[in-house]
């Protein structure tokens, strides 16, 4: 049976659905307008992500000492105190309370540099920071060239150093599994079982964990994922293995709560030297 096709009715349906549309993005716009956007949950935590302190300053990962100083003495003039992950934990677990405007600097890779340039300006302007080894940097290439500040890595001696000083906190980058070859970073392959991948994955960090015992006596509980690559498999090895708090590279705020959960994949921005100390800040600092 064939229906006939009649204009009127469909002009007249056509006009009652673009009035019904209207009407609804009106009353979505007087809702906005009448209902300001909730601010999430928690306390505001924004976390910066640096990696090498030279001059010259060159590519995404680098900032001279100059800039670094700039942007400290920013953060101390807008009142901002920088907090560790365990603080953050015991917040988490209602042990403590926070600063009025936390804040979270990290260092990723395990450069000299974070030792022999940025230790000196944590201490000047009162503040801490993670700083987050590879392994195998630290055992191998950095006693192959120690102590070049535009090129080396911390040695075991140097890691002492930093964390006897009582302004950094040691972080774990994986033993060796900082590359993006085959596998990204330490994220699971596509295809590999979850139970092969947690046996690879608890092997590299456990390494890690256990050399930093040898050489400092003590183990990280923060966890940088290289490259920001994760993936949801990590968790329940990291959890194991006794990390309390993950790092990430998503550019976002972050909002800690009571919960404990809220610090795994902490977001973070990267600082490069593009921008200057205003304009970086502006970007980072807004919830």
């Amino acid at each position: 049976m064939y229906r006939c096709y009649h204009s009127g009715k469909f002009v007249s349906f056509l006009i009652a659905d673009i009035l019904i549309l209207v009407l609804f993005l009106l009353g979505s716009n007087v809702v906005k307008a009448i209902m300001p956007e909730q601010k999430p949950e928690g306390i505001f935590l924004p976390v910066i992500m640096y990696h090498s302190v030279t001059t010259p300053a060159t590519g995404d990962y680098h900032v001279s000492p100059e800039m670094l100083e700039n942007d400290l003495q920013y953060l101390k003039n807008h009142g901002y105190q920088t907090v560790t992950s365990s603080q953050l934990l015991d917040y988490t677990k209602g042990k403590n309370t926070l600063p009025e405007h936390p804040i979270m600097i990290t260092f990723d890779d395990g450069f000299y540099n974070n030792l022999s340039q940025a230790l000196p300006l944590l201490e000047k302007y009162d503040m801490c920071a993670v700083v987050s080894i590879v392994g195998y940097y630290t055992d191998i290439t950095a006693e192959r060239d120690p102590h070049m500040d535009a090129y080396s890595y911390l040695t075991w001696e140097d890691v002492k150093e930093l964390q006897n000083s009582g302004r950094i906190e040691i972080g774990s980058h994986t033993y060796n599994m900082h590359n993006n070859s085959e596998r990204a970073g330490c994220s699971i392959l596509y295809g590999e079982s979850p139970e092969h991948y947690h046996m690879v994955l608890r092997d590299d960090l456990t390494l890690l964990q256990d050399r930093a015992k040898e050489q400092t006596g003590t183990a990280p509980t923060i966890f940088a994922y290289p490259y920001g690559f994760t993936c949801r498999e990590s968790v329940p090895v990291l959890k194991e293995l006794g990390f309390t708090c993950t790092l990430i590279c998503l550019e976002k705020p972050n909002y800690i709560t009571r919960n404990s959960d809220c610090l795994y994949g902490l977001c973070r921005y990267n600082r490069s030297p593009d921008l200057s100390t205003e304009d970086f800040f502006e970007k980072a600092l807004a919830e």
